[in-house]
């Protein structure tokens, strides 16, 4: 056996899941309407400097695979994400974007699959999705009485029996106008 511990084994490793479902939730809901524009300073002359200024290259032509794969590597993309309002502020690395506004889901649409809200049943002393306010889209709801029946007071009888009483209680149903 050696003495010395000189080598030192290092990983990354994730942070929970909950911690980064919360930073992606927060970046969904920061997340910026754009729209593209090409380069302002788009030509047609690939950008060779490197290739030029380098001795290694001097005697590589212009039009050789190097410089096309040089002048890829740089101008992956020839646009600019642009804030659709621009009074915002434009994008940065990390911020989310989308070019599009998603359908709503508050109207039936058959053509994208959108079944709509009327008629759902809602949670109404929820503020949440599933709160009658947000699901119902604004256009309100109505509360009726049902009698519901359900498995109540249930017990266990040996061996491998459960038996319950049927009970019938009145529950408030609210459904989206």
């Amino acid at each position: 056996m050696s003495g010395s511990c000189t080598v030192r084994t290092c990983w990354m490793r994730l942070p929970p899941f909950r911690v980064i479902g919360d930073i992606l939730k927060d970046r969904f809901d920061g997340a910026s309407h754009v729209t593209s524009a090409n380069s302002h300073h788009r030509n047609n002359q690939p950008h060779n400097r490197a290739l030029t200024n380098n001795p290694k290259f001097n005697g590589i032509s212009r039009n050789s695979i190097y410089s096309k794969r040089e002048n890829r590597r740089k101008n992956k993309y020839n646009f600019q994400l642009k804030p659709f309002n621009p009074e915002h502020k434009p994008p940065g690395n990390k911020d989310l974007v989308y070019y599009e506004m998603s359908p709503g889901f508050c109207d039936r649409n058959t053509k994208l699959g959108i079944q709509g809200t009327h008629g759902r049943v809602c949670n109404a002393s929820s503020i949440g999705v599933d709160g009658c306010d947000i699901m119902c889209c604004g256009r309100g709801y109505r509360t009726h009485e049902k009698i519901v029946a359900e498995h109540c007071n249930c017990s266990f009888h040996w061996c491998c029996e459960v038996k319950c009483e049927i009970c019938r209680t009145r529950k408030l149903i609210h459904t989206c106008v």
